[in-house]
């Protein structure tokens, strides 16, 4: 079983360039909300660039690199173009991840196993300039292989189609998905990869993933982005902040190291 670590709290920023973008213009900026966004507990800032330049765009990352303290994981697509802008950027981190024009958020995880011959040269370009490589991926044990085989040393779990169960209130469905993640989480571990999570994830389901031990870092933006326009951007990453401590409370307590002798 692996020790316990704490669990690290990354935050998307699209969706305030997303706001931005409606009218145009300067405000909101993305940059002031992950500076926001840090000094209310943040550990780090997500920021996806895609290719039709919907939210963020390019002076947006290479003002979120300038300015911020803490890491910077630049969610892309595995393009020359993209790989060209990450180099230039040096983010600390990468995640490549699907994309699509007609989607409206990032669905499923990458073919990690299906598109070797375009992720390999993407992934040997980023690990070259020191930057940290994950990949988004559904967890299931080919695409955990193929991130090893890859040389990315780290995997993010799509975690939409729990989410999305847990919303609908489909029992069955989210029971199933969720011991997907469980499952998929201790595999990867065992298979030497650091294990992140996203993808609509709320103050509930939050709490509830940061209790698998496994998972070390939750990167979380669209619904923290709306509850931000209630109660403020700071007050919300407070919120999910200890939502996730709950959780990482409870994976302590439960613990085998914590149960007494004679008992396990």
């Amino acid at each position: 079983m692996p020790s316990i670590s704490n669990i690290r709290l990354g935050v998307n920023v699209d969706h305030v360039a997303t706001i931005r973008n409606a009218r145009g213009g300067r405000h909101p900026d993305p940059v002031r909300a992950a500076q926001i966004a840090i000094a209310a507990g943040a550990d780090g800032i997500t920021a996806h660039l895609r290719e039709d330049r919907r939210h963020i765009n390019d002076d947006d990352m290479a003002r979120l690199k300038a300015a911020i303290a803490k890491p910077l994981n630049f969610e892309m697509a595995a393009t020359d173009e993209m790989v060209a802008i990450a180099i230039k950027t040096r983010p600390h981190a990468a995640c490549l991840v699907p994309e699509r024009r007609a989607e409206r958020t990032t669905e499923g995880g990458l073919d990690a196993a299906g598109q070797r011959p375009q992720l390999t040269p993407a992934v040997a370009a980023l690990r070259q300039a020191g930057i940290r490589v994950s990949l988004f991926i559904a967890p299931e044990p080919a695409r955990n292989e193929a991130a090893v085989a890859l040389g990315a040393p780290v995997i993010e779990i799509h975690t939409g189609a729990w989410c999305d169960a847990v919303v609908d209130g489909q029992a069955a469905k989210a029971e199933a998905e969720w011991q997907r993640i469980v499952a998929g989480a201790a595999l990867a571990r065992s298979a030497g990869l650091e294990v992140h999570a996203g993808h609509g994830l709320d103050y509930v389901t939050a709490e509830k993933i940061a209790s698998i031990p496994e998972i070390v870092e939750l990167n979380i933006g669209y619904y923290m982005i709306g509850e931000a326009l209630f109660v403020g951007l700071g007050e919300t990453v407070r919120t999910m902040r200890a939502a996730m401590d709950r959780g990482r409370k409870l994976a302590a307590e439960n613990h085998p190291s914590r149960t007494p002798a004679g008992k396990r």
